[in-house]
């Protein structure tokens, strides 16, 4: 039988990493630090107010090429989300330098932690001769994070945003990141956390899709569904059937 998925992509946070604690909880952690009163329900208002920030940014696509400018060009795209947050929630004096210190903090593998199944996922679809992918909107911080996780080399092409200056759900980054590996769309199966981006994106492309929902918020009838990525080697075999 010809196997029919020959690449499997992967989105990068939330999917095969995700923060140590949340989001909301590192912006305030580093925060206090520089001068910003902390109150009771500080998480929950950041937290609203950075997924108000992050829903109404701009994709981030940028008109530059060379490295320098392209790293300068991904960091206002977070200092611009980062202060819409605070601007809602308690701007303060020392904000400039609370940012410099929490845009590198998140380069830190420390930040991060894997899911605990999936270096053993990765591990089973290289031992099938699958190539693997990543397909991302995070920023170029993304390959720091991933050699410092230990999984980078069990990825044959990594294909951000940034780099590609197309983000997801546009087709073009997946197209993009097919001809990386010179297949067709429907030899592909991408595999990440968010219905819109990952799922309907990917679909467009013409790619095979799965959605991870680990908390069983997001299930829908007509989308493959897994619990975790253990349960991605049964959906290959049924695809293959």
């Amino acid at each position: 039988m010809t196997r029919s998925i020959r690449v499997v992509f992967f989105d990068a946070a939330d999917t095969l990493f995700h923060v140590h604690g949340s989001v909301a909880e590192m912006y305030l952690q580093h925060a206090v630090q520089f001068g910003f009163r902390r109150r009771p329900d500080s998480v929950t208002e950041i937290a609203q107010a950075f997924r108000r920030a992050f829903h109404d940014a701009p994709p981030p696509i940028f008109a530059v090429t060379d490295p320098a400018q392209l790293k300068q060009s991904e960091r206002l795209w977070w200092f611009d989300i980062v202060h819409h947050v605070f601007y809602r929630v308690g701007m303060f004096q020392r904000f400039d330098e609370f940012f410099d210190q929490v845009f590198h903090a998140f380069e830190d593998h420390r930040a991060w932690r894997l899911f605990p199944e999936t270096t053993a996922i990765l591990a089973q679809l290289k031992a099938r001769d699958l190539e693997l992918g990543i397909i991302s909107n995070f920023d170029s911080r993304l390959f720091t994070v991933m050699r410092g996780l230990g999984i980078a080399d069990s990825f044959d092409t990594m294909t951000i945003s940034s780099l590609a200056q197309a983000a997801k759900p546009a087709p073009r980054i997946f197209r993009i990141a097919l001809e990386k590996h010179a297949v067709e769309p429907g030899e592909a199966l991408h595999v990440g956390d968010s219905i819109r981006e990952d799922v309907e994106g990917a679909r467009k492309a013409g790619l095979h899709a799965a959605l991870v929902d680990r908390d069983g918020r997001q299930q829908q009838p007509d989308v493959p569904t897994l619990k975790n990525l253990g349960e991605l080697i049964p959906l290959l075999d049924r695809i293959e059937q």
